[in-house]
């Protein structure tokens, strides 16, 4: 048996250009418009930190009093109104606190999930080619992760840092009225830490944007090798998945080192600061005391208020980093809100009333990138309620000008119109409710098949769900299961058989009732037992209808109205199936290419010597089997 492979490298992200250190003020538009509502609370939030810091200070100050004032002067009667005055203090900063955590926690929660609900439904707007140049996880990380850091916004964690720096003023006005001289230098000292410290943290955002960039990289990732299950396994590669999620998450972890290294170095600096303080405060306060410039209570009372005024750093050194983090948070989410929607161009401003369905091309050039042309000169008209069958070799764009009818992309030059309108400049939601797509590999979501059906018309009522199930022939399976229409159909509809999958979409695009609908290879993938059940449903869904299939099995689109056969972006040949088979050309090349390939591939020697040979102009496919369209008999007609 063969050793398992090795495991593959990680693609090596691209390189990106160097990015300036995000601030506050670059991602204030995003942090304003979650704080503007919620203003009140801030504000409440703010005097509560205000009203526990200043009791904050009671206890502090404690010891002068009890030292000074009740001790050495020997008034005991003082003593309870001092525990009182303690007692009082701890209970309003008990209180403080819990409703802090009610108030600013939780709101900062909210904020939480209303800027994910802003980030997700502008993600769902933008264009085609945002999500070819995205994966899913790590669109899935901008949504769930990058806005994580908002609780320390708007939260309780700013608002305690603020009410922190509060708190070291008041404490630095007793300090400089108790010893001056001893507070100027613990000032001093202070002041040269905390500019190391913004040095610090200045060093460490990058370092955070790059986290989050390498977080979403490792989501998407995995995100796409536990979609790919079965094709990982059918090749053996878990040895080799292993090896690519290992070394992300080992490029994740240095990253998370070397933010853990400024942070130990930072903690360092804190206890070598503690240490040079105590010193100091140790020295000037016994010669001072000694001299009896200061009472043994003063001194007691300075040593806790200089926590107070220290208790800051600290706090620095811990919400500084979480609002650093949150900050490039804010920034990756800005990026992606700050990318235009599809819907915001400024020229669609035309609203289309009900589909006629008349689609034309008018010279349409197209290219996804600069000189790398996709479509050249590309022109036919589909009158309404006609079919249109795109052919050709992969790679030609016909995937491309189907996009240009979903109006996922515009035209390069030229025009894409419906109904004489140019496309370019309809709003897309009224074009869109009226087009219909049934894909090769249809998207279930892991609901119910009715959930699943009406998908496409939220609406719609029971009656309505159940008849496009009938027509499509969903009804036949569904009935089967216990649960009929409201069966788990599992993720991506994992439960149910490719047939089955198809039938509940082609159910949900009857009861969207389109005027426009596109055929992507949809039967292709299909045995012949379930194709010719999906034909029907099929025929059905195409009357009527301006109907674009695209198919690389050449027997299923004999009856189209109109052939587009597609090389290298232009339209080579155009015609009926009689019209292009008795010519001679591409057409007829490609088409008895692979129906020998098929008669190869399914007939046993002398198996085919019965069955007629297929006669071109005058349809029939070879072995009998109706095509998508035969089963229309004309009825798209």
């Amino acid at each position: 048996m063969s050793s398992a492979p090795a495991p593959a490298k990680a693609p090596a992200p691209p390189e990106s250009p160097k990015k300036k250190n995000v601030s506050l003020k670059a991602v204030w538009p995003e942090v304003s418009a979650l704080v503007r509502p919620r203003r009140g609370k801030l504000t409440l939030g703010l005097l509560l930190v205000l009203v526990r810091s200043i009791t904050g200070l009671v206890l502090p100050l404690s010891p002068m009093v009890l030292i000074d004032r009740i001790i050495t002067p020997r008034k005991p009667e003082l003593l309870p109104l001092l525990v009182l005055g303690l007692l009082a203090a701890t209970a309003i900063q008990a209180v403080t606190s819990y409703v802090l955590t009610q108030l600013l926690s939780k709101e900062g929660q909210r904020a939480i999930a209303e800027l994910r609900a802003k980030v997700q439904a502008h993600i769902g707007r933008l264009p085609v080619t945002f999500y070819d140049a995205n994966k899913t996880g790590t669109l899935v990380s901008r949504i769930m992760s990058d806005v994580e850091g908002v609780r320390n916004l708007v939260g309780t964690g700013f608002v305690e840092f603020i009410g922190g720096l509060v708190t070291a003023a008041v404490s630095l006005v007793f300090l400089l009225k108790i010893n001056a001289t001893m507070t100027l230098v613990t000032a001093a000292v202070l002041i040269g830490f905390t500019a190391v410290l913004g040095r610090a943290f200045n060093v460490m955002r990058p370092v955070f944007r790059e986290r989050g960039k390498i977080q979403a990289e490792v989501q998407g990732r995995l995100t796409e090798s536990l979609g790919a299950v079965r094709t990982v396994k059918g090749y053996h590669a878990e040895e080799r998945e292993r090896g690519v999620f290992a070394e992300g998450v080992q490029r994740l972890l240095d990253n998370v080192l070397r933010t853990l290294s400024a942070q130990s170095v930072m903690q360092l600096s804190m206890a070598l600061l503690m240490g040079l303080v105590g010193a100091a405060v140790s020295w000037y306060g016994a010669r001072h005391i000694l001299t009896n410039e200061m009472t043994l209570g003063q001194y007691m009372a300075y040593n806790m208020l200089l926590g107070f005024l220290i208790a800051p750093i600290f706090q620095m050194v811990n919400i500084g980093t979480q609002l650093t983090e949150a900050l490039a948070g804010l920034e990756r989410t800005r990026d992606v809100l700050n990318e235009s929607r599809e819907d915001a161009d400024p020229n669609r401003t035309h609203a289309l009333g009900v589909v006629r369905g008349d689609v034309a091309f008018e010279h349409v050039d197209f290219a996804y990138e600069t000189d790398k042309p996709v479509l050249d000169d590309v022109s036919f008209v589909a009158p309404a309620g006609t079919v249109t069958a795109l052919v050709g070799s992969s790679g030609s764009g016909k995937s491309t000008i189907i996009g240009l009818v979903s109006a996922f992309h515009s035209p390069g030059k030229g025009r894409v119109t419906v109904d004489g309108v140019d496309l370019s400049t309809v709003r897309l939601d009224t074009f869109r409710t009226q087009l219909g797509v049934v894909l090769q590999d249809s998207f279930l979501f892991a609901g119910t098949i009715r959930e699943n059906v009406a998908f496409s018309r939220p609406g719609a009522t029971d009656d309505e769900v159940r008849e496009a199930c009938r027509i499509a022939r969903v009804d036949e399976f569904a009935d089967r299961f216990p649960e009929g229409l409201d069966t788990i159909v599992g993720e991506r509809g994992v439960k149910l058989s490719g047939g089955q999958r198809q039938r509940v979409s082609i159910a949900r695009a009857l009861l969207a009732d389109p005027r426009i609908l596109i055929l992507d290879e949809a039967t292709s993938s299909l045995d012949s037992e379930s194709e010719a059940i999906i034909q029907a449903g099929l025929s059905h869904l195409m009357k009527g209808r301006t109907t674009f299939v695209i198919a690389h099995r050449l027997s299923t689109i004999r009856r189209a109205d109109q052939i587009l056969v597609v090389e290298e972006g232009r339209i080579v040949e155009r015609g009926d199936h009689a019209a292009l088979y008795a010519a001679g050309g591409r057409y007829r090349d490609l088409y008895d290419r692979q129906h020998g390939l098929e008669q190869n591939l399914f007939l046993a020697p002398g198996e085919g010597d019965d069955v007629p040979e297929d006669d071109g102009p005058r349809g029939g496919r070879g072995g009998g089997e109706p095509g998508v369209l035969d089963a229309m008999q004309g009825g798209a007609r």
